[in-house]
């Protein structure tokens, strides 16, 4: 719109300056031809004057009635542009809706940009990671020491998702991502590492029986059955 308006006032001044050199030329050939007559120049400059405004008028006008008319466009415009915001709005609820259903049976806690849910169920490690999944959800990964104490404020003995299945000793995050912050209890990992006397612990479980929240993971066989915890992050339908 602004590029309009600034291209009718450019049209406007070419105008303007047309009409005051065609009436320069009218008033210079009047004087050649009658001689030096001051009423005549006077009446030949106010005649173009005045059609000079008489064009600038009809392009101000037109210039108004294309605003008005982009105006009432746009007006027009606003009932179906809410209508379709409100559809969207009916869309992105019903769809939460249908989300949350999924999680109806486990207990929900938010933390930061994360929601955790926490299951009443006691499953394998590859069980309690298929049922992560299967909600559009995976087993928690803990990031920083304040997300490891909230973990360990709700007091429970839960799968996380961390192990060392593709290489023993080498553990890595269900996302593939390498082991940086740890949190091993005393003398953990202690890993059968293979030897058939020794059952193998190639995943991790958080234990509150640990009196200090940075000591809580401990190595156990992943055929164990425990509770677990799903967490699902940046989602805009929670």
């Amino acid at each position: 719109m602004d590029d309009y308006v600034n291209k009718e006032v450019v049209e406007i001044e070419k105008v303007i300056e047309e009409n005051k050199n065609g009436a320069m030329r009218r008033v210079t050939t009047e004087t050649h031809h009658s001689g030096p007559d001051g009423s005549e120049r006077r009446l030949y400059r106010m005649v173009a004057v005045s059609f000079g405004m008489l064009c600038v008028l009809q392009v101000t006008l037109n210039i108004s009635l294309r605003l008005v008319y982009s105006l009432t466009e746009e007006r027009d415009q606003l009932p179906t542009s809410y209508n379709n915001l409100t559809e969207e709005r009916d869309q992105l609820q019903r769809e939460k809706d249908d989300f949350m259903e999924k999680f109806s049976n486990l207990s929900r806690k938010r933390f930061e940009s994360c929601w955790y849910f926490v299951s009443t169920e006691k499953k394998t490690w590859s069980e309690s990671r298929k049922d992560c999944l299967e909600r559009g959800a995976d087993l928690v990964i803990i990031n920083s020491k304040k997300e490891m104490r909230f973990l360990y404020g709700l007091k429970k003995r839960v799968w996380i998702g961390l192990t060392d299945r593709e290489t023993e000793g080498s553990w890595k995050w269900i996302d593939g991502t390498p082991l940086n912050t740890r949190f091993w209890g005393s003398n953990q990992p202690s890993s059968g590492g293979g030897h058939s006397t020794h059952q193998e612990k190639d995943c991790v479980e958080l234990d509150d029986g640990q009196h200090q929240p940075e000591k809580t993971w401990n190595d156990s066989n992943c055929d164990n059955k425990l509770e677990w915890i799903c967490e699902l992050c940046n989602n805009n339908l929670l």
